[in-house]
């Protein structure tokens, strides 16, 4: 499973941030084209996608890896 990847906002737009990294992998003009990468990414590496709002807050997660089906409890 690879890095999870956020969609968050910068002073000139929107970025694409792998987990744990200090530099962004891409920059994008608006949120849906870093989302539009970051789920690209989070396909290829089985892992989730994360979309943080304007504040900052997480607005919405998406799961690409090997979740169990049924979910647990």
């Amino acid at each position: 499973m690879g890095k999870n990847q956020h969609v968050v906002k910068r002073d000139d737009g929107w970025a694409v941030l792998g987990e744990g990294n200090s530099r962004d992998t891409s920059h994008h003009r608006t949120q849906q084209e870093a989302i539009d990468a970051a789920r690209g990414i989070a396909i290829n590496q089985q892992s989730e996608l994360l979309i943080h709002g304007e504040n900052g807050q997480i607005r919405e997660r998406n799961s690409y890896g090997n979740d169990p089906y049924p979910p647990k409890g």
